[in-house]
């Protein structure tokens, strides 16, 4: 068998994990749909290339069937997840992906069973969605292990990717999630405010539906869990502003428009932004004795933090270091793990 199989390799985040896995000698397997794209990057990056479609199960389940580990980058991972988890049970592939998908994330976990008993590892969220916060969530929860609810928050999230844009897009209807007595709740956009200090000062801060309020719950316990994102006042009014049109983004058509504007205008950060932009998260714990515990992790620009923390989990379980079944990355490899990342500092504010 080869090692490691990276599918939607010719993406944006995809192409920098690529480029990073060649320059360490790992020699991927570039795959997608588009041969074309595929010729063009295998011919760069001197790899073998495997063109199939999702659609084709039987294509799928032999593309897998001859490598490890394959490393899924093509979003909306709710539209890619299923095919590619099946062929990797079917197969004894162990799966990992870069999703921040609610949906996915508990979906994935639905296969643990069949997972174990195939002995292979379900991993999602090994980018900055989730490997940062769910690091430093499994940090306080060592910290003050009686503790009721997290709260979560990052900024530094400037440029993004297409393929992000459009996840985003996928759920912009949705409104957003929180974790309430160990049970997810559908709650508004912007559902909730407050003031964080990532270690500059204080911003305000807004809830969104990260996938923490799934992975966090799985990997701590912790019955009540919110996510926030930092964001100037005028924006988080915004997404206020789009409560009553929220609906109209889930109809077919129009949500198809906005992704091929997607296509055609967002491009996703250059070099530049990559080598220089730095991530802040920020946690909190507490119980309901009064304690509470609070922690800052400072990271690198968050596509480049998700390219080192992708292929430092490929290479574990590359390595063997594979726990089987659905696992969370500090599930599988405790809070330290977001500190083997060339970076990343934490600090322990109270």
């Amino acid at each position: 068998m080869s090692g490691l199989l990276v599918y939607g390799s010719y993406g944006y985040t995809g192409e920098l994990i690529v480029e990073e896995a060649t320059a360490r000698g790992l020699d991927p397997i570039l795959a997608g749909r588009n041969e074309r794209k595929l010729s063009e990057q295998a011919a760069e990056s001197n790899c073998e290339m495997a063109a199939f479609d999702l659609d084709d199960a039987a294509a799928v389940t032999d593309a897998l069937d001859s490598v490890d580990v394959v490393l899924n980058c093509a979003g909306p991972f709710v539209e890619t997840y299923e095919p590619m988890v099946e062929a990797a049970i079917e197969t004894g592939t162990h799966y990992l992906d870069i999703t921040g998908e609610i949906d996915v994330f508990q979906a994935v976990a639905g296969y643990d069973e069949r997972a174990a008993d195939a002995g292979v590892v379900l991993l999602s969220g090994v980018g900055f969605d989730v490997v940062p916060t769910d690091c430093l969530a499994a940090h306080l929860a060592e910290r003050l292990p009686d503790a009721t609810h997290l709260a979560l928050a990052f900024k530094g999230l400037a440029d993004i990717s297409p393929g992000t844009m459009k996840t985003m897009l996928n759920y912009a209807g949705d409104g957003g999630y929180v974790r309430r007595d160990g049970l997810l709740e559908s709650v508004p956009a912007a559902y909730r405010t407050r003031k964080i200090d990532f270690g500059s000062g204080e911003r305000s801060a807004v809830t969104i539906p990260w996938g923490d309020v799934v992975t966090g719950y799985h990997t701590t316990g912790i019955p009540n869990i919110e996510v926030y994102m930092a964001a100037p006042e005028p924006a988080i009014w915004a997404m206020r502003g789009t409560r009553p049109v929220a609906p109209l983004l889930d109809i077919g058509p129009v949500k198809s428009t906005l992704q091929r504007v997607v296509d055609t205008a967002v491009t996703g950060p250059g070099e530049r932004t990559r080598e220089r932009g730095r991530g802040y998260v920020w946690g909190e714990v507490t119980d309901e004795d009064g304690g509470r515990a609070v922690s800052r992790l400072e990271t690198p620009e968050t596509y480049k933090l998700t390219v080192e923390s992708a292929l430092e989990i490929a290479g574990r379980v590359l390595d063997g270091d594979a726990p089987t079944g659905y696992q969370t990355p500090a599930g599988a490899y405790g809070p330290e793990l977001v500190l083997d990342l060339p970076g990343v500092e934490r600090e322990d504010v109270i």
